[in-house]
């Protein structure tokens, strides 16, 4: 599996850090960010988004947090996401 780095929290402090890269292969999106806290998993979990879809966060996924400081990080792996799947 090959990623492609796009970047990191620019206020980091050395020590995990929100990041993003793009999976070459797939041009899936792939966030590391920190793990959304109680209060909002069971506010996630607690609500039906879409009508018949199932409540709750699936044992195989997780809510994290990407600070608003990182959209224009974002964007950039979101078109770099979308070139390679144009590619496939």
């Amino acid at each position: 599996m090959d990623l492609r780095f796009i970047g990191m929290d620019p206020n980091t402090g050395g020590e995990g850090s929100p990041t993003v890269w793009v999976e070459e292969e797939t041009a899936d999106l792939v966030l590391q960010g920190v793990k959304a806290e109680q209060m909002l998993e069971a506010l996630i979990s607690g609500t039906e988004w879409v009508a018949g879809h199932a409540m709750g966060i699936p044992a195989h996924e997780t809510v994290i947090r990407i600070p608003a400081r990182m959209v224009p990080i974002l964007r950039e792996a979101c078109d770099v996401a979308e070139r390679r799947a144009e590619l496939r």
